[in-house]
């Protein structure tokens, strides 16, 4: 083992890595054993490339959302029979 290694490193990673791949708050304290979000907070991290990727995500839920009004609006109304 490298010296100053914790296995509660390897929680604390885990847990990070948990978060980074989508786990809500509540999944984050439900895997931790933890009853206060406070304490599941600590797992949770942003860098730069986090919030590309946020960025990116709701830029292509924009785009879908106008696509569908597009599509919508182009379509004509008919009568049902």
């Amino acid at each position: 083992m490298p010296v100053g290694f914790r296995f509660y490193d390897l929680r604390h990673t885990g847990h990070a890595l948990s978060t980074r791949s989508g786990a809500t708050l509540k999944d984050t304290m439900v895997r931790a054993g933890q009853s206060s979000e406070k304490a599941a907070l600590i797992y949770q991290h942003s860098d730069d490339e986090r919030q590309q990727e946020i960025a990116a995500g709701l830029d292509a839920t924009v785009r879908k959302a106008r696509q569908a009004a597009r599509e919508a609006a182009a379509v004509p109304d008919t009568p049902e029979r």
